[in-house]
């Protein structure tokens, strides 16, 4: 009896060092977890930003709620409510071309859930009012993960200076 009760102690035991083995390696770290929810965070930041700087309505889309949560916050204009008013607002920027975009992300908190970006924008025309114009931006960006992805739900833009300044 006691050789039955060994040898099925000993088989339990094998089994179950065997089945948390096999869950180490194939359940990832919080750590891992943490940088592919960072990683993911960046790629769909940095997406949005190269959509704008491109002037890529469609790949801007593709970044946006699918809820159609997005609000637009500019200085001396209403706040726009909705991904299809952001996109509105967007193409008709789209249609100058002559625009470029510069950007360079300064900070980042990011949860499992929500996060924030800032970053630094230099908004060029080569000519406004006959002179070469630039605007210096602080632009916070909020993220939402939706059923395991990115999207943008907040830009909230600030001119820190433009060359039309009184100095």
């Amino acid at each position: 009896m006691k050789k039955h009760t060994l040898l099925g102690g000993l088989v339990i035991f094998v089994i179950t060092l065997v089945s948390c083995v096999g869950n180490t390696d194939t359940q990832p770290d919080s750590s891992s977890l943490k940088i592919k929810n960072e990683t993911d965070f960046l790629i769909t930041l940095n997406q949005h930003l190269n959509a704008v700087s491109t002037k890529d309505i469609g790949a801007l889309k593709s970044t946006l709620s699918p809820k159609g949560e997005m609000q637009l916050i500019l200085s001396d204009d209403e706040i726009l409510n909705s991904v299809d008013s952001f996109v509105e607002n967007q193409a008709a920027w789209f249609q100058d071309t002559t625009w470029t975009f510069e950007t360079r992300v300064i900070n980042t908190k990011i949860g499992d859930r929500v996060g924030l970006a800032v970053v630094e924008t230099i908004y060029r025309e080569p000519i406004r009012n006959g002179l070469p114009y630039f605007n210096r931006m602080t632009i916070s960006y909020g993220l939402e993960k939706i059923e395991g992805k990115w999207y943008v739900i907040l830009d909230h833009a600030s001119s820190v200076e433009k060359s039309t300044d009184k100095k």
